[in-house]
């Protein structure tokens, strides 16, 4: 089988070029991968419903984002501006990805991915850091509406950025695990609670994060739970310009494995949403991504 990886060129061109978030690194790694073809299946998403992005979030905050009406301050705590006229759009095929990823991994007990997602600092009733809704909730919750196999979820956030919205928004909810590993001097400044934190000093390089993540995923591994969520964000490359972390491409290709072997282990599905990667050139960051979604390919 090959990996199904859910893309839409909207996903590059629903940013405005003006915009500093480096929206090219969808396209190019998009066409890196379609060198591929005997690895990779490329699939189209759907537009998610906006009922759907409602179980996850205030329905307020949505109608306001869907409506433009949002204020000026809300706007800028997202970020991503200036918005064009296809950032709606954009934003409702993100989400669709990441269910169809979500649904695929079920169906195929197997892995799936989307180009794009891991949106994990949007919060109930407000957007932050390039997320304006949070897509591994959405389809947490929407995974619990549609399938009665999945009784248990963990999300395993191994971008360099904790995951403020994720925690925040399961704080409460016994059937979501929450684990981030982040440095602990980057972006948000103010963290929230996850299941189990795990902050690095800045500077922490390839031994030192790959023995931590192993030692804690010995634990997690005796935990029952019937599908992973993947934030995988590249963020924490030493070339990264938004990280503070020091590992290199082959230290982030040990920490896919190890992602990788635990959902072959337990024979669980696994749903890789893309996550953080800001490097200069962004070239760093798009070979790493290719390396994952590769890597992935071998497990389907």
């Amino acid at each position: 089988m090959m990996l199904d990886i859910f893309y839409h060129p909207i996903y590059t061109y629903g940013i405005d070029e003006r915009c500093r978030f480096p929206r090219d690194r969808y396209r190019l790694i998009h066409e890196k991968l379609t060198e591929c073809k005997n690895k990779i299946n490329f699939v189209e998403p759907d537009m998610i419903t906006v009922e759907d992005i409602y179980l996850a979030h205030d329905q307020s905050y949505v109608d306001s984002f869907f409506n433009n009406s949002m204020s000026k301050e809300v706007k800028r705590k997202i970020g991503l501006q200036p918005w064009n006229s296809f950032i709606f759009d954009r934003t409702r095929y993100i989400l669709g990805g990441s269910l169809g990823a979500m649904n695929r991994a079920i169906e195929n007990n197997s892995v799936a991915a989307n180009l794009a997602g891991g949106t994990h600092h949007a919060f109930y009733e407000f957007g932050s850091g390039y997320c304006i809704f949070n897509d591994l909730a959405i389809c947490a919750l929407k995974c619990f509406e549609d399938y009665q196999s999945i009784n248990n979820i963990i999300i395993i956030d191994l971008d360099v950025h904790q995951g403020d919205g994720t925690a925040s928004i399961f704080s409460e909810v016994k059937n979501v695990f929450t684990f981030s590993m982040h440095c602990d001097s980057n972006f948000p400044l103010k963290k929230m609670k996850s299941n189990i934190d795990i902050p690095l000093k800045k500077g922490t390089g390839d031994e030192q994060y790959i023995n931590i993540l192993k030692k804690n995923l010995q634990n997690i591994e005796q935990m029952e739970f019937d599908i992973i969520f993947f934030q995988a964000g590249v963020d924490i490359l030493n070339e990264d310009s938004m990280g503070h972390l020091n590992l290199t491409k082959k230290g982030i290709k040990q920490r896919n494995e190890l992602i990788l072997k635990l959902s072959e282990k337990k024979k669980i599905p696994l749903v890789i949403f893309m996550g953080g990667g800001y490097s200069k050139p962004i070239s760093h960051t798009v070979n790493s991504f290719v390396d994952l979604f590769l890597q992935s390919a071998k497990y389907c």
